[in-house]
């Protein structure tokens, strides 16, 4: 079927090209949009802290977000005239805005938590009408409206700010990977093929399959959510797998081309490489689809953008690649350039007969050596961060950081506590329980305040008494402050109980204390749930990774099933996903000793937080599996191709990495360099996820697949391609030449 598909694409190569040229014009009317139709955050699961979430906003009426705006001056103090003055001029540009339902200052509340011990730095709320969403794409404009005024420092933080910064703060590693990523490309290239024509060809179908994959992404969000950090994963595959699958069925032409046809080398291309682009894409894409079993919209989001890439890829170099080179023929070789790097002769040959003359000398020390750098993961910490997740410059993080220290650790994010009483909060069994409750709260170690309808800082002095008769009065009269609270903390059958704590967001202590308030009951029949950040993250993480090894069983199992038809053997595939997972396992031992422990911080730029990012491990597993499985495709294919002709396992091999020992090493090296470019990001979990695969991508194309892969194919023999009589009968036989 392959090779009777390449002499179709030659024998309607014109038409072939057509086709996709406008199909490419048209992807480039929407590709553009597709950055402003993405959704920033992480999406929402079924956690308790979402359902909380579902329930202040089905309950309190509208939905709402807020801004919050650090207010800071060396010298100038809040009691001072001057102070106010400044920042009430610096916020009435924002009052304008028909969205802005109230902007909460210290001199509109004397609550607590909006000034510093010392009073020079102030915390000023905007609370907005509407989603999140809506907010995160408002925020930039709102942020430009607040001027700073002259001797303060002013920063936008939160949780609206600081997800919107990391959108933007991603967008623009996307543009700096890619600045960096293509010309980097174009020398590889060049020491790889030598002719300016087949350089361009690579390069030219890794834009068409980006374009294409926006556009895709831009339809899919007018149905859907798709999260902004797609856009990450389909630069990456689209970029890297469109120039390895076109580097590959160029690399095989160009051989055939030597001795057939250009018609019948074209057929014999597809019929060898093409097939092997087939399955390693299919591997890849089991991969990627792993992603889209979690619940949460931004990973499923990088699963679908990455299924995409790797499927149009495919579909790219099983027609396109093999009509132009059908048009090309054997002009793919002008425009010679000097070769800078001379190809070595003989080496991948010498190299694979020392190893077949030590197999097991090659294979232990390369298996330990594998395991002991994957050991630093057995202890590996895997967290969340928020505001730490961008660069330490950020606005966002330092206005944060600044809030944690002269406010109090946790004042931006409080855990909140949705209590849910079983008649009217306002009853006074209701008030009693809960009076009860936050007096049990604020004796907690640990616990700064607790703001709630029963302990208001304006009246301190109120008893349970006077709050029962207070609520139970209809025509009370109540402080702005005690007014305010009752309109954001309270329906008639739920309220809100917010905590503020000594314990720095998302630290061990703030978690251990999560875990405890929800442990302990209300009392009365209420019902309770948690939410705020911490209970947000935390449930996040927890719920990631109870799907996790769902996940990594059918990534492991689906990969070998394709592996065993491919290869029509058991053994041989289940080396194969062995050796992924080693080569895996080596990355995140890696990870876990630069980022986690903080080694080549300076080096590499970045300040560590004592732990690997939640999705890190998640993201490389997926995507990692399919391309290293692309390596071992490429390798065994040409193996297999071998020994079906030859019946010599060594011979096979030797010949196999022989083959393909260059053009692995050359693909790998694309896949390194788009990586690395990531590897330079602001944010740390991008940068983490591009030196996990540049890690993994060179111990596999080098480590594993040039030494320990032939090792342990000479030391399994012929039993390498053994499988059960019965599964042989049932497997369909695979032809790997014409």
């Amino acid at each position: 079927m392959p090779y009777q598909l390449g002499i179709l694409m030659v024998r309607h190569r014109w038409w072939v090209v057509g086709v996709w040229i406008v199909v490419f014009l048209l992807s480039l009317l929407v590709a553009p949009s597709a950055f402003s139709s993405l959704t920033g955050g992480f999406g929402r699961a079924d956690t308790e802290s979402r359902r909380a979430l579902d329930l202040l906003e089905s309950e309190l009426g509208a939905e709402r977000s807020t801004i919050s705006l650090i207010f800071h001056h060396p010298d100038l103090t809040i009691s001072d005239p001057k102070y106010e003055r400044s920042v009430k001029e610096a916020l009435s540009p924002v009052l304008e805005r028909p969205d802005v339902v109230e902007v909460i200052t210290p001199y509109d509340t004397p609550g607590k938590g909006f000034v510093s011990d010392d009073g020079h730095t102030s915390h000023t709320r905007i609370v907005l009408e509407g989603t999140i969403d809506e907010a995160l794409d408002d925020y930039p404009e709102i942020r430009r409206k607040v001027s700073t005024p002259p001797g303060f420092d002013v920063w936008g933080t939160g949780g609206i700010a600081i997800i919107s910064n990391l959108n933007r703060a991603a967008g623009d590693d996307l543009r700096r990977s890619e600045t960096v990523t293509f010309p980097l490309v174009l020398i590889a290239l060049t020491l790889v093929f030598g002719t300016l024509v087949a350089v361009g060809l690579p390069i030219a179908m890794a834009g068409i399959s980006v374009s294409m994959t926006l556009a895709m992404v831009y339809l899919l969000a007018q149905v859907t959510d798709v999260s902004i950090f797609v856009l990450n994963i389909a630069s990456f595959l689209g970029i890297g797998v469109a120039i390895d699958y076109t580097l590959l069925v160029i690399n095989r032409f160009r051989e055939e081309l030597s001795v057939r046809s250009k018609e019948e080398a074209v057929g014999v291309t597809l019929a060898t490489a093409g097939r092997s682009i087939l399955f390693s894409g299919l591997t890849s894409v089991l991969g990627l689809s792993g992603l889209l079993l979690f619940p949460f919209m931004a990973l499923r989001s990088m699963g679908i953008g990455g299924v995409s890439v790797i499927l149009l890829s495919m579909m790219i170099s099983m027609t396109l690649v093999p009509a132009l080179l059908g048009i090309l023929g054997h002009r793919v070789n002008a425009f010679s350039v000097t070769r800078i790097l001379p190809a070595p002769k003989g080496v991948w040959r010498r190299l694979a007969w020392g190893v077949m003359k030590h197999p097991v000398l090659v294979a232990l020390p390369l298996m330990a050596g594998l395991l002991l750098l994957g050991a630093p993961f057995l202890g590996a910490n895997i967290g969340a961060p928020w505001a730490s997740v961008l660069p330490s410059d950020d606005e966002a993080r330092v206005g944060w950081e600044v809030a944690e220290r002269e406010l109090g650790p946790g004042e931006l994010a409080p855990i909140v506590i949705v209590a849910e009483a079983p008649e009217s909060i306002f009853s006074p069994s209701a008030i009693a329980n809960l009076y009860d409750y936050t007096r049990s709260l604020e004796m907690k170690p640990g616990v700064r305040r607790v703001e709630s309808i029963v302990s208001v800082d304006s009246d301190p002095a109120l008893t349970m008494e006077q709050y029962q008769a207070l609520y139970a009065t209809p025509s009370r009269q109540l402080s702005p402050e005690h007014n305010r609270l009752l309109d954001e903390l309270a329906t008639d059958d739920i309220t809100v109980i917010n905590v503020f704590t000594d314990f720095p967001t998302l630290s061990e202590e703030d978690k251990a204390f999560l875990s405890e308030l929800r442990s302990d009951p209300i009392g009365g029949g209420f019902k309770k749930m948690v939410t705020g950040v911490t209970a947000d993250l935390v449930d996040a993480n927890d719920t990631i990774y109870r799907y996790f090894p769902f996940v990594i069983l059918y990534v492991l199992l689906t990969n070998y099933l394709v592996l065993m038809v491919l290869f029509r053997s058991v053994l041989l595939p289940l080396k194969a996903v062995l050796m992924n997972s080693m080569s895996i396992f080596a990355s995140y031992g890696a990870l876990v000793f630069i980022f986690q422990q903080g080694h080549l911080s300076g080096l590499l730029g970045f300040t560590s937080q004592g732990s690997l990012e939640t999705t890190v491990p998640i993201t490389l597993f997926c995507i990692l599996f399919g391309l290293s499985m692309d390596y071992e495709v490429f390798l065994l294919s040409r193996v297999k191709e071998i020994y079906d002709e030859t019946g010599n396992n060594t011979e096979s091999v030797v010949l196999g990495l022989e083959k393909t020992g260059r053009i692995i090493t050359s693909a790998a090296l694309i896949i390194i360099i788009v990586a690395g470019a990531f590897a330079t990001s602001e944010i740390i979990v991008v940068k983490a996820f591009g030196v996990g695969i540049v890690i993994a991508v060179f111990l596999d194309a080098t480590v594993v697949r040039a030494l320990l892969v032939p090792a342990l194919m000479r030391i399994m023999g012929d039993w390498n391609w053994w499988a059960p009589a019965v599964i042989r009968r049932v497997l369909p036989k695979q032809r790997f030449v014409a």
